[in-house]
């Protein structure tokens, strides 16, 4: 039950995906002055070295935001930058893997907005020219909560060893009561929170679906979710993979949401094939994950356009091979 380590994958495509989605509903929903109620049902540890023993292991991240960063090469901000937090409890390395391949003097003239917000983001937790700290979700979340006091995140974290991770790294932030660390099954936790006290919230639900059973808990869990709090964004992040239950997610969650006439966007990322290989010696080779998708209920207007714009770039940057695509769809 506790095998999965996010930090085995901190970087990767998938995280590309779902950390520029995320902060594109964020932007939006910061927009208005009423409190704003986060919560993070598989938070993880929050905070990660790409330069750690954990990542350097899998290399994920030099398929993911090291490689868009050297393609799209975003120009380095001269702003002296406060002290960001360490990552805890990960070892740090010596390698070139954290270093981006052949970055280019001068970025692109035009880099889809929500890919540049994503990439500038990850680099203010950097110093200038580096690149080995990798933000979580909960490190994103409160980088655009930051400012203002009356919201609240909640992050669930069920992982014994996570979770103390995450408490320690979120300690660093010395964000008081605005932030809580949650040691529980967030699938069941989340239910005590709905409605909030302001009517407005933001649930971000990504398990790693090590189990089947995974996947009829996020659909369990939204229906319930939207029956208590009709209105809230709800935001499910999930693997595309050769798996019935991977298959059947995404329109389970259409069902759901037009049954209860809410509005739903779907987006997904391929980078490679899902086929296996074999390398020089016969021996089969498998692919690792090869695509993903966000399934937003109650997603903002603004999103469509700008997930489109920005996965037609991440697509052709972040393919290893001829097997790339995206989609941005939805419904009403």
């Amino acid at each position: 039950m506790f095998s999965y380590r996010h930090a085995f994958h901190a970087g990767n495509h998938a995280d590309v995906l779902k950390h520029t989605a995320l902060l594109a509903v964020l932007r939006h929903m910061t927009q208005k002055d009423t409190a704003l109620n986060v919560f993070d049902t598989h938070a993880g540890a929050g905070l990660y070295r790409l330069d750690g023993d954990y990542a350097q292991t899998s290399g994920e991240a030099a398929d993911g935001y090291l490689k868009l960063l050297a393609a799209l090469a975003p120009t380095a901000s001269t702003e002296k930058k406060p002290q960001a937090p360490v990552p805890q409890g990960q070892v740090a390395t010596d390698s070139a893997a954290t270093k981006p391949a052949a970055i280019k003097s001068a970025k692109p003239a035009a880099v889809a907005s929500a890919l540049q917000d994503y990439l500038d983001l990850v680099a203010s937790f950097n110093k200038a020219g580096s690149h080995k700290v990798y933000p979580g979700s909960p490190f994103i979340i409160h980088h655009l909560l930051q400012e203002r006091d009356r919201d609240r995140l909640k992050l669930f974290e069920i992982h014994p060893t996570d979770a103390k991770t995450l408490g320690a790294n979120i300690a660093q932030l010395n964000a008081g009561r605005s932030i809580a660390v949650l040691q529980e099954d967030g699938f069941e936790g989340l239910k005590k929170f709905l409605p909030p006290p302001s009517r407005r919230a933001l649930v971000l639900c990504d398990p790693s679906y090590e189990i089947k059973s995974d996947y009829p808990r996020v659909v369990d869990m939204l229906t319930d979710a939207v029956k208590r709090f009709a209105t809230g964004t709800y935001m499910v992040w999930y693997p595309i993979i050769p798996r019935p239950e991977a298959h059947d997610l995404p329109r389970k969650l259409k069902t759901l949401a037009n049954r209860e006439k809410l509005p739903w966007l779907n987006a997904t990322l391929t980078v490679k094939s899902s086929k296996l290989g074999h390398d020089e010696a016969g021996e089969v080779v498998r692919p690792g994950l090869p695509a993903s998708g966000v399934f937003v209920i109650n997603p903002p207007h603004t999103l469509k356009a700008a997930l489109t714009a920005a996965l037609s770039q991440a697509a052709q940057h972040l393919a290893q091979g001829k097997h790339k695509a995206f989609e941005v769809e939805s419904g009403n």
